[in-house]
């Protein structure tokens, strides 16, 4: 009987496959930078994205690589010089990148990278200890007001949505921003530990940090940051309470400069697909991520006005110079 060469054999089932599902020959192989070290924010998103890209077939392969450093100053400065023109490489970043950069005064800017989509975003909370006399946004509000400096903020590295928080609730009060005391904390753990202890007037984080302590009973949120009250929950936002406080710490995917707009548009419709998978959606309802997917030019704009936006409050507290 005659037999097939084994290779024709295999380019047949490839043709097959091909033919039963388009997207199989075109599936993509990317390359995709954390800009920080593992186990941060960033890098569970890359992983993230990953293992959806992947599960639900839209790429072959995810190559995940780990750039730490200076807020992601020293990642972006390396995907931008050395990925320039590759339509399979991606970045993730957010909220955190704006402001370090700024800080940083570091000569590659977001400005320079092609935007593919904002992915998710947590909304922001204030707590304090449960046995504080302040009980409500106006009556942090009313501390802040009376004499700043003794009103005391715990919060992330300097410059980050913490610090960024702090000045636009002391701003949106009418008091005056530069003049805010806030003490950055490496770590979550560190800072819990001095609100818990009475260090500090108040603590700012993402909700999902201090939501185990605000259910116990051992923090009280004083507002959250969402636009409206978030589904299922009785926490108060601030523009409920009278206060204009709305921010939200965002994540994101860019991709190199340089690329084609027929390069842009296979991953953007990458993307797109991933946020649209069942498995992003349990990957989302694992970590508590809200979905804040936004793409293509309206994801450019809003990376423009947040840049922006940002840089003016850095300016306000006198962390960037004018």
């Amino acid at each position: 009987m005659f037999r097939f060469p084994a290779r024709l054999v295999g380019a047949a089932v490839a043709f097959t496959l091909a033919a039963a599902n388009p997207g199989f020959a075109q599936q993509l192989e990317l390359k995709l930078m954390a800009p920080a070290a593992p186990g941060g924010g960033w890098d569970q998103t890359a992983r993230s994205m990953q293992q959806a890209l992947v599960a639900a077939g839209i790429a072959r392969s995810v190559v995940v690589t780990n750039v730490p450093g200076a807020g992601g100053s020293v990642g972006i400065a390396q995907f931008v010089n050395g990925a320039k023109g590759d339509g399979n490489q991606m970045m993730v970043n957010g909220f955190v990148m704006v402001g370090a950069l700024a800080m940083n005064k570091s000569p590659v800017t977001l400005e320079q990278v092609t935007p593919i989509a904002r992915l998710t975003e947590e909304i922001q909370v204030i707590v304090v200890p449960a046995n504080s006399p302040i009980k409500n946004a106006q009556d942090l509000a009313a501390a802040v007001k009376a004499d700043i400096a003794k009103v005391t903020f715990a919060g992330g590295s300097a410059g980050g949505v913490d610090h960024v928080m702090a000045a636009l609730f002391a701003g949106a009060v009418g008091a005056d921003a530069k003049k805010i005391n806030y003490i950055p904390f490496s770590g979550g753990g560190e800072s819990l530990a001095a609100i818990l202890g009475g260090k500090v007037t108040a603590g700012i984080s993402g909700l999902s940090e201090y939501e185990g302590q605000i259910k116990s009973g051992k923090l009280r949120a004083i507002g959250v940051t969402s636009e409206k009250r978030i589904a299922g929950s009785d926490l108060p936002t601030f523009k409920e309470q009278g206060i204009d406080l709305v921010i939200a710490n965002w994540r994101s995917v860019v991709a190199p400069p340089g690329i084609t707009p027929e390069q842009r548009k296979t991953l953007s419709d990458a993307v797109e697909k991933m946020v649209k998978s069942d498995a992003w959606k349990e990957i989302l309802k694992q970590k508590g991520w809200e979905d804040a997917y936004l793409g293509g030019d309206a994801f450019a704009d809003f990376l423009k006005k947040e840049t922006a936006r940002v840089t003016d409050v850095l300016k306000s507290v006198g962390l960037v110079k004018s």
